[in-house]
């Protein structure tokens, strides 16, 4: 079995410029967010009591299992050390010990009102392609929408219960917290933190040339862009789409900027 690492943490937050970057590395694999992590789920809900046959099941074999479909999942990869992307891996983080003990999690994260600016923004830039985000559904508005994604299970809303659940959890300190904003006004720096965290050896990344095209997929789930990396990476400020009062909304959300909040042996970059 390769080396595996994991990202994580909020949508529309950098996972996949980080995926691009990291698969610069030829020693490393890297991609957009795939079906490990739903894969693991379904696998531990047939293995429990509502599977009468669950009693032939303990938890050393549920383990082995486990253990034997992330194996088999990447028996075809060729790199030393892996990265599975998928935002539900925080929620995940006792498991992700147990089966893996020298596993990292890095959790890349944004100020939420921007979170929510980016996934609006997407839906009015392909106003006539209704987005599978929203079920297909067409019309709504920027609130309706919003107070859809942010619900406890909605795009937004159910990854940042788990990044919560992971930052102040007993496995925290297997967790990077990765700032978008880091990641893009110096990358540089937060490519040799992830390094640092994960006991690698120092890779140079090109920061002007960044290349990974997955159109045809953001087109099938009629949401083009959806995954879109810029050639460079660099920040491009913008004014916000969200009305004020649906802005001002999320802005105290971000508890890992604030050193009150951050709690002992948490990683924040």
């Amino acid at each position: 079995m390769v080396a595996i690492h994991f990202i994580s943490g909020l949508p529309r937050s950098g996972s996949t410029l980080l995926a691009a970057l990291l698969r610069q590395n030829p020693r490393f694999e890297a991609g957009m967010s795939g079906p490990l992590a739903g894969l693991f789920g379904a696998l531990l809900g047939e293995m429990s009591g509502r599977n009468e046959f669950s009693v032939f099941i303990d938890d050393n074999k549920r383990e082995r299992i486990l253990r034997g479909l992330f194996n088999d999942f990447y028996a075809d990869c060729t790199a030393e050390v892996v990265f599975d992307t998928n935002r539900g891996w925080c929620g995940w983080m006792p498991a992700i010990a147990r089966l893996f003990p020298n596993a990292k999690v890095i959790a890349c994260v944004r100020e939420l009102p921007w979170v929510v600016d980016s996934i609006e923004r997407l839906i009015q830039r392909n106003v006539f392609s209704p987005s599978s985000i929203f079920n297909y559904s067409a019309g709504g508005t920027v609130y309706s929408r919003a107070q859809q994604v942010v619900a406890s299970d909605g795009m937004v809303g159910g990854p940042y219960d788990a990044l919560k659940q992971a930052c102040y959890g007993a496995q925290r300190d297997r967790l990077l917290v990765l700032q978008y904003e880091t990641l893009t006004t110096d990358p540089a720096k937060s490519m040799q933190a992830i390094y640092r965290f994960i006991g690698q050896p120092v890779f140079e990344h090109d920061f002007v040339h960044v290349d990974y095209d997955v159109t045809e997929f953001d087109e099938r789930a009629g949401t083009p862009g959806l995954h879109t990396v810029r050639a460079t990476v660099e920040a491009q400020p913008r004014e916000t789409l969200l009305p004020p009062d649906l802005f001002n909304r999320f802005v105290r959300d971000a508890f890992w900027r604030d050193p009150e909040r951050i709690p002992v042996g948490l990683h924040v970059v």
